[in-house]
Parts: structure tokens; sequence; C-alpha cells
């Protein structure tokens, strides 16, 4: 009985030539084949630079705090006016009494004032002013007496043309005392705003198997970092910790605190106030999408003059709001909307036409920059925009620093108008922590055939002068 072979076969019928048959040619490529796939080893960036961070390191800096409540001090203004203040009818009267309808300031320390803490005394000189325009008339403050102030007008016969519907504004602009009189009776004390934030703890982790980094692929990259070079499984570690780096950024920007009542204090946690909220809550708000108009700029001009009045602000805007600003700017020049202009905005002729503005004065230096956080179509770019939507077109950061009282150090302190406070002692530094655990990749520290590092930081943002901020939303 004649033998024959069963089970592994051959694949291939060789043939004496280098000619492709049917009976010759692989048809199925892998990598136990002789003829193996002619692959690309170098990664394609497709998507260019994905990382959005750089604003907090643009603008701020970061200092270590061992406490898990910051607090700080911010100066009040120097002068106070009150723009709710209401009156009886008068009629040719030489004296009359107002009350003082404005919010105190709840943050403000006492003062010893019987008038219940309102900034008006007795023998100062006042300026009343109507606030639908019907005049103007100066006054010496005779007596006050909680939110009423009496006053004696310096013009005979007092106001002559109001009614019990006006609402007036009154400040102070100095005083007057008669001859051997004894000096003013109250003191005025420092008026300080107390603001504070606490830092969020923030956490993310990559783990690979023992068995897959036995088995090793390489792959060229070049990382956002600016590094380059071959890396296997440890590519996903890296772009896990540049996804924890973003994160580091993008939530002291978004971050809020949790309201009472709300589902995350139910949950027992705090949140903390990113820049996002400090402005929307303590600074200046435009709302109706982004200005692009001389005008509306000069809205904004006279908001900034009535705060800290910084000379240099930097606006992190979107796309769209980059160019409507180049497009203001080009109308300004006579040929801007009707032809090229060459020369005047050190354009030439024989060069690349340059189209865009870096910034521009006007009152102020502005200055502005392209924020990729808000062009990132998997971030901020390319949400819903409209009335109530939220959408954020920029923000105008003051440039340098200010002076605050830091309640932790106990004495004034130079800072940043944005800077990023982290939790730091002698023996645990939480600024930037990473650790390698499991029983792969070196590590020995659990009989989980794994390698997991891990990531943990505890941090938040200090929004400074708040008021000098503007948040550009639709």
């Amino acid at each position: 009985m004649a033998g024959s072979f069963t089970g592994a076969g051959y694949a291939l019928q060789p043939s004496a030539q280098q000619v492709p048959t049917a009976s010759n040619y692989i048809t199925d490529f892998n990598f136990l084949n002789q003829y193996l796939p002619d692959t690309y080893e170098k990664e394609f960036e497709r998507y260019g630079n994905r990382t959005i961070s750089s604003f907090i390191r643009m603008v701020g800096a970061e200092m270590p705090s061992n406490s898990d409540l910051i607090k700080w001090a911010e100066q009040g203004r120097l002068h106070i006016k009150y723009v709710n203040c209401t009156t009886g009818v008068l009629s040719n009267a030489d004296t009359a009494t107002f009350t003082i309808n404005d919010t105190l300031n709840p943050n403000r320390s006492a003062i010893g004032l019987t008038a219940g803490n309102y900034a008006i005394r007795v023998g100062q000189t006042v300026v009343i002013s109507a606030n639908n325009g019907d005049g103007e008339y100066k006054a010496i403050v005779t007596a006050v007496s909680g939110a009423t102030v009496d006053v004696a007008f310096y013009n005979a016969l007092g106001i002559t043309n109001s009614s019990a519907a006006n609402v007036w504004t009154i400040f102070i602009y100095g005083s007057e005392f008669k001859k051997g009189t004894a000096g003013m009776t109250d003191s005025l004390e420092a008026d300080d705003e107390i603001f504070e934030n606490s830092p969020i703890i923030l956490k993310d982790k990559y783990a690979v198997s023992g068995s897959d980094m036995a088995q090793i692929g390489w792959v060229e990259v070049t990382t956002e970092n600016g590094a380059t070079g071959y890396l296997w499984y440890m590519k996903s570690e890296h772009e896990t910790r540049l996804r924890f780096d973003d994160y580091l950024e993008t939530a002291m920007i978004e971050a809020v605190p949790a309201e009472t009542g709300s589902g995350a204090v139910t949950a027992a946690y705090k949140g903390s106030e990113g820049v996002f909220y400090s402005v929307s809550e303590r600074g200046n708000l435009w709302s109706g999408g982004a200005p692009d108009a001389l005008s509306e700029f000069d809205t904004i001009i006279g908001r900034l003059d009535s705060q800290g009045a910084i000379e240099e602000n930097v606006i992190f805007l979107d796309r769209a709001f980059g160019f409507a600003i180049d497009d203001m700017l080009a109308e300004q020049n006579s040929y801007g909307t009707g032809g090229t202009s060459y020369g005047l905005f050190d354009n030439d002729e024989n060069m690349a036409l340059n189209l865009g503005f870096s910034g521009f004065r006007r009152g102020y230096d502005f200055y502005k920059t392209d924020w990729k956080y808000l062009n990132d179509p998997t971030m901020r770019g390319q949400l819903a925009t409209g009335s109530g939507s939220g959408q954020i077109n920029g923000l105008l950061v003051p440039a340098g620093s200010t002076t605050v009282y830091d309640q932790i150090m106990g004495k004034n302190a130079k800072r940043p108008f944005l800077h990023v406070r982290y939790r730091a002692s002698q023996t645990e530094d939480r600024r930037y922590k990473t650790w390698i655990t499991g029983s792969a990749g070196g590590a020995a520290t659990s009989d989980l055939d794994a390698m997991e590092v891990n990531f943990l930081s505890e941090r938040c943002v200090c929004t400074l002068g708040a008021n000098n901020f503007v948040l550009f939303e639709d």
C-alpha cells in the first residue's frame, strides 16, 4: 500500500526563472513570508502640533504654597462714589436729605462711622449730579446718620429743577471747616478686597501589560515638545503625558467652584476658580460677538480707563476675532477697502502681501495672538455660537505684574496678574509628580503584570486684578 503525506504542505511552486506566476506570487503579506510590505517607519504628523498648552506659561508663573487655601488682598478704590441716591421733592431748598441706596462692600472693614460704613463724613464737600442729566450741584455735608446724608448747597435756592423720581450720583471732592473748630470726627480704613481660591488635584495614568512590552515595535516620532527619536510602547505613555500637561492648563482656565446644593458638593467635590470664571465674576464681560470696529474698541478703552488703566494688554483670540481686527485696522487706510496699500503697513509690491497685524495703539497698546485652545476642534474650537451659547472669542490680559498683600507670606509681593500656586513642602512637591508601579518595565512594587505610569498635580490659578481683564463672549 502506497503511503501518502498529510498535514503541512507547501504554499508555493517555485519556478526556474524570476517570473511571477499564479503559483509562486505571494498574496498573503505577513511577517513570516520572505516578502515584507514596504512600510514607513516614521509617523506622519497629519495634525501638526496637537498640544494646546502655553497660555499660562506665556502670561504667568508657578509658585509653591503649603496650604489648601490661597488668600490675597487687592487694593480697593481710593475714592468712593455712590450712584443710587434718592431724595424727596425739592423746590428752591437750601438744604436736602439724601438716602444712599448703593450696596455696601461686604469685604470692607469697619471704619468707625455711624453711617454704617458709608464713606461720607461731616464737613466733606460733595458733587451731586442727576443721573438723568437734569443738573449738577455742589454742597457740604452737615450730618450723617446711617445711609442718610444731610447737605447744604453752595448755590442759592439749591436744586431748582428736581423731582422725587430723580436718582442722583454723589462723590466727595474735598472738605471745609470753620475757624477754631475740631478736625474730622471719623477715620477711614483702607478698603481691601479679600479673595481666595483652593487648589484641586488632577490625576492621570497610562498602563501597559508585561506581555505587550516583550514585543517591541519601533516607530520614529517627532514629539510636540521638540524631541525626536524612536519609541515603542512608550509612545502612548508620552501622549498621555502631553494630554495631562494640557489638562493642567485647561483646568486652570475652565474650573468653576461647586455651588451650594450642587451635585458636586453632595459628592464632596469643591471645584476651583478658573480664569474664565474669575473674569466673568470680577472682571469685564463683553457680549455680542467679537468687536470689529474702532467705536467698539473705544467702549472697551473707556472701561479700561475706569479700571486699572494698564498701558499694555494682550488679546488671546480665536481665528475669526483675529481676522476681524485685521480687517478693522486695514480699513483705517484710505486704500484698505478699495485696494491694496504698499508701504504704509510695511508691504512691498515685490514681496508677499501681509494682511495681518500683530498689534495697534489706541489709548493703550493692544497686542493680539492666536490662542490655539480657542481654535482646536477637539476643545473650544467649532462650538455653537450665538446669544447664550457661552462661546469664547478671546481674552484680554494685562501685561506685567501687580502688588498684592500675600496673607501666607505676611507681606506685600509682586505677582503676575495670572499665576499658578501648587502644593509643596520640604518633603512633598505636588507641582508635577510622576511614578511607576507594577512588576514590568523595571518596576517591582506589586504583583500586577503590567507597568503603570501615574501622574498627579495639585494646583489652582490666582487671577489678580480681574477688573483689568476682558472676556469676549458671543
